[in-house]
């Protein structure tokens, strides 16, 4: 297994040589691009000698070949960087137990490795192999670890010849254990095939690394299944950025950019998929565009469900709200304002009904009247949001269970998708979702398929946050139809104005700039301007790890969250993630050291993908309890429940000590600071900003240049996302739709 460096770190006259040797430990490994570190122990010498190089896969106890060059690096000293990189399994006794040790095959961890070898010693991996069943006489190991432990070498081995297989076609690291996933023994014959199954099929795999393959495999540019392959990655890399559709000159800009043929191949590639199963071609505001099949369907499903529930009755008796009102305003201990009294009205007498609005106009309290009254008529009601800290908070404010989507739709994980549908429907009179501007387009088609007939929809939202990271801007679409009847309400309350980060928030919101505290004024937001991008890392951890817990008396780990723009950059989630683990976590009392993160109890981390198995999904937030070494897994805990992530499946785990602000949908924490620098200058965005600002209940610091921040108010909302929503929801508009709660 080996992967070329660039010529020039060779060409300069330095001999190259040959270096031998045992990995005792894997400093850094990158799965993206298979760039590692290595302290491998070699004949002859007592010190162990750092290697820089890449591999696809790489684990203590291998024995590696490499070739390369002796360079002195300023910081780490004296290392050998590998041109070529070769690792075969190890032989030895001790080689074997590292092998087994370091987290590769499940079920193992360094104690259940030493037990295996001292009874088998080098025959460890023929036992496993040729008379598995012999695992058995190991103390501690059944016959269900048994067969995970043959499911894990047989696996190993399955994975080894794909890694070699990629890296003789130019790829450095795929994503070779999800290949063998997905495609088992017939992975080498699918990819022989149709590389580009690769890109649809795989996360982590895009259509570059296809391309690369096929290339490889001698597939001409110009063939027409890469040209579909191309324009069919193009449409999906608009639907990663939000977009339902994109207008068809556009498509064939962005595909010939990625593809580098003629304009015409394009357009006839264009055509071919029109004709194909997966695409779709229609109008938005008057301009042809192409569709992804599955959105234009879903699109379309979520209009006609929507006008349908909108021009229903609902399902409770009508309800006299002045007589309503006193008894309510007793239970809550609030005098509803005129515009929430309005709100009120028009949610009890609809079917369907939205209610948006910013931080401290009253939603929580006008949507807790409205619940209040429903269940004293004996409405049953069932809550949901998009995230579980959102369903936490929902449940806090009105005292009601409320659930994820996902789990209020009951996840189908054998079959893919929810087992509440159309045949099997939710239980309710009433649904009611929070944080609706998170909600995509794929998802709110789920929702609508298992909302029964008869019962009402309350759409719960501010529409000026950041739309959805899916597809689709949903809650804004049906906002702008006109075609549902929208409560709006406004007014900041007096209470609530008296928060420096609610007026700040409202003002990001009409374009002007965030307001200092006054001198001496122990405030709720802060603006710290710095004039160089550099500084602001050394300020931004002074401020978590010190002034915070200082002047407030929260917890740098626990209460504190830094909400940034952008991952790269050095004020980017990546380097302040490391930077932050290092001051807030520094001597853990154990530690695994995976996909370029180090996991160790104590570090707040947050899963990055929808994980229906573990029913962890994209934005949880997490606490590592503890690291299990006898199973080879980090144990993390999520709302108190215990989550296992063994050493190889933590891919889709990161840190989370700093997150993006687009992450951050849905949550709020205690304090929040964000970094606003030129460097992210082309994220920024009002909505953005807003976002960020709004998720700090108690505090909120800005730590950025003026000028930046200036950018992000001025910008006006993030750029267009092509979507038919508001299209199809306004084709039969009646005329006497929606209302608007404006101060007085």
């Amino acid at each position: 297994m080996s992967q070329r460096a660039a010529p020039s770190q060779f060409d300069r006259g330095t001999p190259v040589e040959t270096l031998a040797g045992t990995v005792e430990r894997v400093t850094f490994h990158n799965a993206e691009t298979g760039f590692c570190v290595l302290k491998v122990q070699t004949r002859g010498k007592r010190d162990l000698v750092p290697v820089v190089g890449h591999a696809p896969a790489i684990g203590a106890g291998e024995w590696i070949t490499a070739t390369g060059i002796w360079f002195s690096d300023r910081q780490h000293g004296l290392q050998f960087k590998a041109d070529t990189l070769k690792a075969t399994p190890p032989t030895s006794v001790e080689g074997i137990e590292k092998y087994l040790a370091s987290g590769y095959m499940r079920g193992i961890g360094p104690a259940m490795a030493k037990r295996i070898v001292a009874l088998f010693g080098e025959q460890t991996f023929e036992i496993i192999e040729a008379e598995p069943e012999r695992l058995k006489e190991v103390g501690g190991i059944g016959p269900k670890r048994a067969e995970r432990i043959v499911r894990g070498w047989a696996e190993q081995k399955a994975v080894r010849e794909i890694m070699i297989f990629l890296h003789a076609h130019g790829v450095g690291t795929a994503r070779a254990v999800r290949i063998f996933k997905t495609y088992g023994h017939e992975s080498i014959k699918v990819m022989t095939e149709d590389p580009y199954r690769l890109a649809k099929d795989i996360r982590g795999i895009g259509f570059r690394t296809a391309d690369a393959i096929a290339m490889k495999l001698g597939l001409e540019k110009e063939a027409p299944q890469r040209l579909r392959a191309g324009v069919s990655f193009a449409l999906q890399t608009a639907m990663d950025e939000g977009h339902c559709a994109l207008p068809t000159e556009r498509l064939a800009v962005l595909a010939q950019k990625l593809l580098e043929v003629d304009a015409d191949l394009i357009r006839v590639a264009i055509a071919l998929e029109l004709r194909g199963e997966e695409v779709v071609a229609d109008t938005v505001d008057g301009e042809t565009c192409v569709f992804l099949k599955g959105l234009h369907a879903s699109e379309r499903m979520i209009a006609e469900r929507l006008i349908e529930r909108a021009s229903g009755t609902p399902p409770w008796p009508e309800i006299d709200l002045d007589k309503a009102r006193p008894w309510v305003e007793q239970k809550t201990g609030k005098t509803l304002s005129p515009s929430q009294i309005e709100a009120v009205r028009l949610m009890l007498g609809s079917k369907l009904c939205v209610i948006t609005g910013g931080p401290g106009v009253g939603k929580t309290s006008t949507l807790d009247s409205v619940l209040r009254i429903l269940k004293a008529k004996g409405v049953h009601v069932l809550l949901a949001a998009p995230t579980g800290r959102a369903a936490k908070r929902m449940t806090e404010q009105t005292g009601l269970e409320a659930k994820t989507i996902h789990r209020l739709l009951e996840i189908d994980p054998k079959h893919g998708g929810f087992s509440r549908n159309e045949e099997n429907p939710l239980d309710c009179d009433l649904l009611v979702i929070d944080e609706t501007s998170m909600v995509d387009v794929p998802l709110m088609n789920a929702l609508l398929k298992a909302v029964p007939q008869r019962a009402g929809l309350l759409l719960v939202g501010d529409v000026d946050q950041l739309p959805s990271v899916g597809p689709g801007q949903v809650l804004a679409d049906v906002i702008a139809s006109e075609r549902v009847p929208v409560a709006r309400l406004t007014e900041v309350f007096r209470q609530a104005a008296e928060s420096r980060i609610i007026v700040n928030a409202h003002r990001i919101n009409h374009g002007q700039m965030p307001e200092k505290p006054r001198p001496g004024e122990k405030a709720d937001f802060y603006l710290i301007e710095i004039d160089d991008p550099e500084v602001g890392v050394a300020k931004l951890i002074e401020i978590v790890t010190k002034r915070i817990p200082r002047t407030f008396g929260l917890d740098p780990v626990r209460d504190v969250q830094v909400l940034t723009p952008m991952l790269r950059g050095s004020l980017g989630s990546r380097n302040l993630n490391h930077e932050l683990q290092r001051v807030l976590n520094p001597n853990p009392p154990a530690q695994v050291e995976r996909f370029g993160w180090r996991f160790a109890p104590g570090d707040r981390v947050m899963e990055t993908q929808n994980d229906y198995d573990r029913e962890v999904f994209n934005g949880d937030l997490g606490m590592v309890e503890r690291i299990d070494d006898e199973e080879g897994a980090v144990i993390v805990l999520f709302d108190e429940r215990e989550v296992i992530y063994p050493f190889g499946e933590l891919d889709t785990l990161v840190p989370a000590f700093a997150t993006t602000i687009h992450k951050s949908q849905g949550s709020e924490y205690p304090a929040v600071v964000i970094p606003i620098v030129t460097q992210h200058f082309n994220m920024l965005a009002r909505n953005l900003l807003y976002t960020g600002v709004t998720r700090g209940k108690q505090l909120v610091v800005l730590i950025g240049q003026r000028k930046a921040i200036g950018m992000a108010v001025r910008s006006g909302q993030t750029k267009r996302r092509w979507t038919k929503l508001r299209e199809w929801l306004r084709a039969e508009k009646s005329p006497s739709v929606g209302y608007s709660a404006h101060p007085k």
